[in-house]
């Protein structure tokens, strides 16, 4: 059973833009930093309500390295 999980991560939703997000707060966001692509980025936010959402969208990479 994956209730457990499912109770602390939500099932990521693709974002839309024509619904505004009420967030609150950001918990987390996708790192995307080493790509130079565009990749799939999930954010977790929690809304005004208390309630922990998360959606995912596409960004471009910021293509930088550690070089």
């Amino acid at each position: 059973s994956t209730s457990a999980m499912a109770a602390s991560e939500p099932a990521a939703t693709p974002y839309d833009p024509a619904q505004p997000l009420d967030i609150a707060k950001v918990v987390s966001i996708t790192d995307t930093a080493t790509s130079c692509d565009v990749v799939p980025a999930t954010m977790v936010y929690i809304d005004h309500q208390g309630q922990t959402h998360s959606v995912t969208y596409s960004v471009m990479g910021n293509c930088t390295s550690s070089l």
